[in-house]
């Protein structure tokens, strides 16, 4: 089974960290949000190209559990791995370790949906331009 994933790697910035001196929870989304644009820019399915074919992809459910803190100063490296679907869907799994200790900080998910970029309308089948990526990837289901 093909797998498309990829890693960034970051350095916790002191922007980013909160009163505990541990990075604020809503920063995780943002490391995930990196890493998606670095997985879809890789494989070709950046977002200007999806906006070029005509589609917006929102976020619609975003989630993430919290396993250790990342202090101002640690390296983190975050996977994102496209997961496979029949629904006009991206799905993207996430998993943030910490970059000397190896230990997974985090895990998480996002789930996005097409929208015609003109009036907005929800596209319950996958567009053209998506299934024929998913193709030059193997990844017909």
């Amino acid at each position: 089974m093909v797998q498309l994933s990829d890693k960034i790697k970051i350095r916790v910035r002191f922007s980013e960290v909160d009163s505990l001196t541990i990075v604020w929870h809503g920063h995780y989304l943002k490391y995930f949000e990196d890493a998606r644009e670095a997985l879809l820019s890789k494989y070709g399915l950046a977002y200007l190209e999806m906006y070029d074919q005509g589609y917006v992809a929102p976020i619609i459910s975003a989630h993430c559990e919290y396993k250790l803190p990342l202090t101002y100063g640690d390296t983190a490296v975050i996977e994102a791995i496209f997961l496979n679907t029949e629904a006009a869907k991206i799905i993207i799994d996430y998993t943030i370790t910490h970059g000397t200790s190896g230990k997974v900080v985090a895990t998480g998910r996002t789930v996005q949906v097409f929208l015609d970029r003109v009036n907005r309308q929800l596209q319950l089948a996958n567009p053209d331009f998506y299934t024929d990526w998913k193709g030059k990837w193997g990844l017909d289901v």
